[in-house]
């Protein structure tokens, strides 16, 4: 009887050193474990460092139910500015720092706490014209670009360094919020100019840093316990869960509607076998049923 060899599914959620793009991560851990079906929720630029969730496997098909928001600790450098908006750029020009306090300080953030209109640096992934804002900037080009909405949750001063003119930060925002911009848009406020200096993202779609682990360097790595894919249902704890009885995960497995659903207005449903499995992802209808959205294990 030929055996059946299950994927791998769930996500590896890695640490990311600086120097290395998300997509070269991504690239490393499809040799990892030998699988083409990868992806990662959230772009870290190659200086920045931490949470980088990958999706391996059916798993991808979560990534646009998990949530968005994520946090990050950073470091402002004021009285510089770059066309980076970071310390990686070259530096268009340096300022004189006012006195600054703490107080007057937390007086400055207060106009980027809460929903915001931002202007996205001019080195970015922002389509202009059909173009990355990027390539278009690495040949001199200056672009206008059109500001966004975000939300910035929480923005917490972490400490001041007035001999360095370095503020330290604690930012959990929207999807979409770029803490250069941020750093650029203070420097501005305070009269001075500014960038960013360091960055590490700390959480990112539900995943924290305790949970990251170092990027693997070699293929044989993985077998030596070098990366754990965790389960995909942990990306999703902010949705309620369906336990399926050996009759209705026939169905499920068929893309067959399920019923009773669950209980309360929840946009998605985590489908479970019996003995904790997942096995999809569901919407509830208007009947009280939940319609297979994701289906692991589909037959049919």
């Amino acid at each position: 009887m030929a055996c059946t060899v299950t994927a791998p599914i769930g996500f590896a959620v890695i640490d990311k050193p600086a120097g290395i793009t998300s997509h070269a991560c991504v690239a490393r851990i499809r040799r990892v474990l030998g699988i083409r079906r990868v992806g990662h929720g959230g772009t870290l630029d190659p200086a920045v460092t931490g949470v980088l969730p990958i999706a391996v496997g059916q798993a991808t098909r979560l990534l646009p139910y998990l949530p968005g928001e994520k946090t990050y600790r950073g470091v402002i450098q004021l009285g510089v500015t770059t066309n980076t908006d970071d310390m990686e750029g070259e530096e268009l020009s340096r300022q004189v720092v006012p006195e600054l306090c703490p107080e007057g300080l937390e007086q400055a953030l207060d106009q980027f706490r809460g929903p915001i209109a931002q202007h996205p640096p001019q080195v970015s992934a922002v389509h202009v014209d059909g173009e990355r804002a990027h390539a278009r900037a690495r040949r001199g080009e200056v672009m206008q670009l059109q500001a966004r909405p975000v939300t910035i949750h929480q923005l917490h001063l972490l400490g001041w360094d007035a001999s360095r003119a370095q503020l330290r930060l604690e930012v959990h925002c929207s999807a979409g919020t770029y803490i250069r911009s941020l750093a650029r848009d203070l420097g501005k406020a305070l009269g001075c100019g500014g960038c960013l200096a360091s960055l590490r993202r700390t959480q990112a779609l539900g995943f924290h840093d305790d949970q990251a682990v170092p990027l693997p360097d070699a293929p044989e790595a993985v077998g030596k316990g070098a990366i754990t894919l965790l389960r995909p249902e942990l990306a999703l704890a902010h949705l309620p869960k369906r336990t399926l009885s050996s009759s209705e995960q026939d169905d499920w497995s068929f893309g067959r509607r399920i019923t009773p659903g669950v209980d309360g207005s929840a946009d998605a449903v985590i489908v479970l076998s019996e003995s904790g499995r997942m096995l999809g992802l569901g919407l509830p209808d208007a009947e009280g049923g939940v319609k297979p959205k994701v289906v692991f294990e589909a037959r049919g």
